[in-house]
């Protein structure tokens, strides 16, 4: 008997923390203004949302506006469904000058060509297992929140070498992306960046912890002390063939790759789960990590996306997309990291003298 009550324990305090996680709705609360009022208080009241009187009043117009769109949208049939998430009370163009502005298109013609050495080192792989995921490996950390700060490019980089990390010396360590942030001088930290100049900073300086460099969510000063306490290094870089899923395959089932995608679309700000297959262009304007792909059951090809705005974004911070399409992008500018144990970081704090 006793074990039984603690078991309904267990299960009841699972619920409750599902329930937590989630924001749902109803139709009944759409049938009104001051139902919709109430939905609003109640969402805010979920996602911490403070506004003062004012802001309050024209932001539930966006919110009433979003709320319609994701209700209707989930009512037609579509392989993904979208929610009222942290985002539910910001027009799309806000959404996307926060959360997707970091100009990967144009932080690489700014910069020019990457210096790359021209060669994929699985060109010639020939059989790839039927589904990959780098989760259930050990090489993924948690999924972690860029905030309102352009660092998605930081986030995609340091997912990449963790993964990489882990499948070479068995050690997952979560690695410091505000230090690429404060410190990478080829990048613009919180106003956007290019993953492979931040991957040839890597392969130079190393980089240190999580814990020993924690992330703040804007530009600082960088702390060179730390840069001078690397954790992980790395040989190098390779770029996958671009426009090219198969070899993005070829990449994706050895190690976890960093990709840009366009993230402006209104179903990806409101995305919550499913295969997704929504409207996007190929404006790259997010970068994101490749870390496994599969296949529905009823056959669809996805891939398996680490996103970095936070846990209660999409399925727990994930999202499918669907493969063999190039959709948002997806393969135009994928890369990853090298590592054969053979590098030695450099001295930062020489460099700077």
């Amino acid at each position: 008997m006793e074990m039984k009550k603690v078991l309904w324990a267990v299960l009841l305090f699972g619920f409750v923390l599902g329930m937590g996680e989630s924001f749902d709705f109803n139709e009944k609360e759409l049938e009104s203004e001051q139902g919709l009022w109430d939905l609003y208080e109640r969402w805010r009241s979920h996602h911490t949302v403070s506004r003062s009187f004012d802001e309050k009043q024209k932001r539930f117009n966006v919110f009433k506006a979003n709320v319609m769109n994701v209700h209707n949208a989930n009512k037609m049939d579509k392989p993904y469904k979208l929610k009222l998430n942290r985002f539910a009370d910001m027009t799309n163009y806000e959404f996307t000058t926060i959360y997707a502005n970091s100009k990967v298109s144009h932080h690489r013609m700014f910069q020019g060509m990457p210096r790359e050495n021209g060669s994929f080192m699985y060109e010639n792989v020939d059989r790839v297992p039927s589904s990959v995921d780098w989760r259930k490996k050990g090489a993924v950390t948690d999924v972690k929140d860029q905030g309102k700060c352009g660092s998605c490019w930081a986030f995609s980089t340091i997912a990449a070498v963790e993964g990489i990390n882990q499948i070479k010396t068995g050690q997952l360590v979560s690695l410091s992306e505000q230090e690429l942030v404060d410190c990478d001088p080829e990048n613009s930290g919180c106003n956007g960046g290019f993953m492979q100049w931040a991957f040839d900073f890597i392969k130079q300086y190393g980089i240190t912890t999580e814990s020993n460099y924690p992330y703040v969510a804007r530009d600082g000063i960088c702390d060179a002390s730390k840069v001078e306490q690397p954790a992980v290094s790395i040989d190098g870089y390779e770029t996958v063939p671009s426009n090219d899923e198969a070899a993005l395959l070829q990449a994706v089932a050895h190690q976890p790759v960093s990709v840009a995608i366009d993230a402006g679309g209104y179903d990806f700000q409101f995305y919550s789960e499913g295969v997704f297959t929504g409207f996007c262009g190929t404006g790259l304007n997010h970068g994101v990590t490749i870390v496994g792909y599969g296949t529905t059951q009823d056959g669809t090809k996805y891939w398996t996306v680490k996103n970095s705005w936070g846990s209660e974004w999409g399925e727990n911070g994930y999202i499918r997309m669907q493969r063999d399409l190039d959709l948002c992008g997806i393969a135009m500018e994928a890369s990853y990291p090298i590592k054969n144990f053979s590098s030695k970081p450099s001295s930062f704090l020489k460099d700077e003298l």
